[in-house]
C-alpha cells in the first residue's frame, strides 16, 4: 500500500524515538531537575526579595519592601496620596483586615461581596484599586502567583486601575521550577491560577507600547520581609 505523508512522517518519528530506558517522564524530569541544581546557587531571602524587586520594577511595577508591623501604614499612606477613593479588599483576610484598619478616612474599603452581573457599572466606574496577597513569587521574572478565591477573585487584579499585591519574602521562589516542585503543581492546581508580572500593556503594528488597556495601568508590590520558619516556606 502507498503511504501517506502523515504515516511517513509518523513512521519517521518512531524509528527515532530513543530506546533509553531513563528517557522517560521520570527521566526527564530528573534531568531537568538536575539542570537546575547544577544552574541555581543558594540565595537568601533578602538577595531573592531584591531580584524579585529588579525584575517586577523592570516592568515597571512599583516595588518596595516593607517590615509586617510597618506595611499597613506605608500602604495606607500612598493609597491617600495616589488619590484612590474605593479599595477592593477582603476584610475576612488577615491582611485584608490589617489594611482596612490603617486607612484614612478617605479612602473606602469594600469587600467583593456581590455577583459581578449585580455591579458591573459601579465596579469598573468607581474602583480605584484592588488589594490581593499573593501565594508565592518567582524571584527571576518578577512574578507573583496569585491564587483567586471567593473573597479575591481574579476580578481584584484585573478590573481596577491599580492592583495593589502583597507578597511575603518568604515564598519567593529563585525560578519557575523551583516554585512547581515545592509547590507540588504536579498534584493539581487550583481551578484559577493567575501569573502578574506587571500592569497590563499592549502594542500596535507601530511598537506604540501602551498600558492599561487590558487590565490594571498601575502596579505596586509590597514585600514582606518575615522571616520563614526553620527556614521551610510557609
Amino acid at each position: 500500500m502507498t503511504m501517506t505523508a502523515r504515516e511517513r512522517m509518523l513512521g519517521r518519528l518512531r524509528a527515532a524515538a530513543p530506546t533509553d530506558p531513563t528517557v522517560g517522564r521520570a527521566g526527564i524530569d530528573g534531568r531537568i531537575a538536575m539542570h537546575y541544581a547544577q544552574a541555581r546557587r543558594p540565595a537568601s531571602v533578602e538577595e531573592l526579595a531584591r531580584q524579585m524587586a529588579g525584575a517586577m520594577t523592570a516592568s515597571r511595577a512599583d516595588v518596595w519592601c516593607a517590615s509586617e508591623e510597618e506595611w499597613p501604614a506605608q500602604l495606607a499612606a500612598k493609597l491617600a496620596e495616589h488619590g484612590a477613593r474605593r479599595l477592593l479588599l477582603d476584610p475576612a483576610g488577615e491582611e485584608g483586615a490589617a489594611l482596612q484598619k490603617a486607612l484614612p478616612a478617605s479612602v473606602e474599603a469594600m469587600p467583593f461581596a456581590r455577583p459581578i452581573e449585580a455591579w458591573k457599572a459601579e465596579l469598573f466606574d468607581t474602583v480605584d484599586a484592588g488589594f490581593t496577597v499573593a501565594r508565592s513569587g518567582i524571584a527571576a521574572t518578577g512574578t507573583l502567583i496569585l491564587a483567586p478565591d471567593a473573597g479575591t477573585p481574579r476580578t481584584v487584579s484585573l478590573a481596577p486601575p491599580l492592583h495593589v499585591a502583597l507578597v511575603y519574602a518568604s515564598t519567593l521562589f529563585p525560578d519557575m521550577h523551583a516554585a512547581v516542585r515545592a509547590e507540588r503543581w504536579s498534584d493539581g492546581l487550583p481551578a484559577n491560577l493567575v501569573l502578574a508580572s506587571g500592569p497590563s500593556k499592549t502594542s500596535d503594528i507601530q511598537q506604540t507600547l501602551a498600558y492599561g488597556a487590558h487590565g490594571p495601568r498601575w502596579m505596586w508590590v509590597v514585600i514582606v520581609m518575615d522571616e520563614a520558619k526553620d527556614g521551610v516556606k510557609p
